[in-house]
Order: C-alpha cells, then structure tokens, then sequence
C-alpha cells in the first residue's frame, strides 16, 4: 500500500470531526439468560455489534434497582471482552430513573460503552437525564463522560430532532417504532410496525428520514428500529438493506441473537467495493490526493475528493463489519 498522508487528514477538516465509529449492529438484551447469551457471542463474533442491557423494558416492575446492578456487574464482568456493551436505563420521568443511573454509574461507569435514554419528550428531557448523568459520574468520581444514546419516539423529540442530534453529548439517535406508533392513538395501523408496513406508511416514512437526515447533518450515527419478525431473517435481510441504502442509516437494532450476522452482512459492503474503494484511495495517495483518473470495468473514471471521501467511507464501514482485507486494515487502521 501507498505511504503518504492518511485519508483523514487529507480528506477531512479538523473543524468538521467525523460521526463516532460504532459498530452497525445494536443488540437489546433484558433477561439475564439472554444477557449473558449475547456477551458469549460478542466475544465470539469481536466487536462487530453492540450490546445494549435493557434497563427499561427488561426490568422487572419493583427489580429496577437488582436489575441494574444485574447490569452493572455484566458490563464489570470478564465476559465483557470488547468494552461495547452499553445499558438502557429508564425514562427521566419514572422513578427509579435517577437510582438506575447511580447504580450503573458508581458500579460500571469506567467501562459501560454508552448509556440509552428513552422516550424523551424534546430536549429538555433529554438535557435532563444528561444532567442527572454527569452529576453522578462527578459524584463518583468518574474521569470520563458517559457516551449518551437517545430513542426518538414521541411527537416532542421529533419535532426537536435537530436539536436532539446538535447535542454535543450524543453519539447516535435511534427511531422507536413500536412508542411511535402507539402515539397515534389508533390513527396508524399496525401494520405500520410490520417488517412492509414501516418502509410504507407516510407518517413512519417521515419520521425515518427525519431521524437520519438530523443525525447526517450534526455528524450523529442513526440507528434503525425493530424488525420484529425475528425468525424471518431474509425479510430482516430486505429491511436492513433499504434502511441503509434508501434511508441513510448506519446502524440497526437486533432483538434477537439470531438476528446480529444477518444485519452485520446487510450493513456490511461488498468485497468488490472494498476492493474498488483501496484501489482508488491507493492511487488518490500515491498522487498526493490530486485529482485521477482510474480504470475499472473496461470504463475510465474521474475521481477528485468528493469521491475519496465516499470510498473512505467504504472502507470504514468494512472495518466495522470485520470485513477489511488484512493489507489494507494495516495500512489504514493500524495506528
């Protein structure tokens, strides 16, 4: 491979940082067996997905607070190999929001990967809970900011997604259908929810695009929902594709361990882009980064660096998927 100035400083201004580099799977979990199940996974398929502990709906009514030291001592426990294991808590409006936080703060706070805040009305929720987080991590003292995670569900958060994806402490906003839909009180089908009825129904459609262009826009990772078909893994394979290549997300929830490689493989480019993306990237380096010209297919193209900057992209997406060749992986991601 070349040698010369790295893609992201010839490609990319120091003012404009890129989105986090999170993995594009996010696995939700709330029962202990199921918890443990997936850490097993994780540590056997690397840091290809995420996993979230389900604070909220995983907790049992009353067990919030076992529950969340159930959580805590996961994410502290050896079989956590790869720091990516993240915890939902509750909404800043339940009661055992604010004993969740401190628990998982004070117990996990120097290793949880992120902390999900769900059901936020707008912003002001959402700044609430972010308070309540970092009060706690000053208290214990924490040498570190907790990544912060946001589910976009009601009306409120909606309305103000851009103001959600501006924060400066959020890493990625995630849609949640099912809330959304129940929020229309019967005024959206449920077939809205199905693995079709999401990709078609105006009102979800809007939502969808609203979600992933804030997020596009202040350098946040979109997260796509639910596909609740769990053992329908081509029509899961269908809807990861058109997530990312119609709507623009980068990540997906998975609800179920079968689930994680068939989304990991839908977000994951193809090895003739990969290959076609180190070509090109090789070649911009070797010319400093000027405009070339490439051959490929029996066609000739122009590239300048618009075009670098998508191949880069390419690249750093098949890195996220262990999907990288070797040579390349050390020649970029080595460092």
């Amino acid at each position: 491979m070349s040698t010369g100035v790295h893609p992201r400083q010839a490609l990319f201004d120091a003012n404009d940082p890129p989105p986090p580099s999170l993995p594009v799977c996010d696995h939700y979990c709330g029962v202990e067996a199921r918890m443990r199940k997936s850490l097993a996974l994780q540590a056997e398929l690397g840091p290809v997905f995420d996993i979230t502990l389900d604070g909220e709906d995983g907790a049992p009514v009353g067990g919030e607070a076992e529950h969340a030291a159930l959580m805590a001592s996961l994410v502290m426990g050896a079989d956590n190999r790869h720091d990516r294991v993240g915890v939902r808590v509750q909404a800043v409006d339940h009661p055992a929001f604010e004993a969740m936080v401190d628990t998982v703060v004070a117990q996990a706070g120097q290793r949880v990967a992120y902390l999900m805040v769900p059901k936020p009305r707008g912003l002001q929720d959402l700044q609430r809970a972010i308070d309540h987080i970092d009060a706690s991590a000053r208290h214990h003292g924490l040498g570190r900011q907790i990544p912060v995670h946001a589910l976009v569900e009601t009306h409120g958060a909606l309305r103000e997604v851009q103001a959600l994806a501006a924060h400066p402490r959020v890493e990625s906003l995630s849609f949640g259908l099912m809330d959304f839909v129940s929020d229309h009180r019967g005024a959206v089908p449920r077939s809205a929810m199905s693995v079709q009825g999401q990709f078609q129904h105006p009102l979800v459609v809007r939502a969808k695009l609203e979600i992933a262009a804030a997020c596009h826009g202040h350098g946040k990772v979109p997260s796509h929902c639910v596909v609740t078909e769990f053992r329908h893994l081509e029509a899961l394979r269908e809807a990861a594709l058109r997530a990312g290549r119609e709507f623009g997300y980068t990540r997906m929830w998975s609800i179920h361990p079968d689930q994680i490689r068939t989304l990991v493989d839908a977000f994951a480019p193809e090895a003739d882009e990969v290959a076609l993306a180190a070509d090109i990237l090789q070649a911009a380096q070797a010319a400093q980064w000027g405009p070339i010209r490439h051959h490929h297919g029996g066609q000739d193209t122009l590239h300048d660096r618009a075009s670098f900057r998508y191949f880069w992209h390419v690249l750093e997406r098949a890195e996220r998927t262990g999907r990288l060749p070797e040579p390349v992986r050390q020649a970029y991601f080595s460092g």
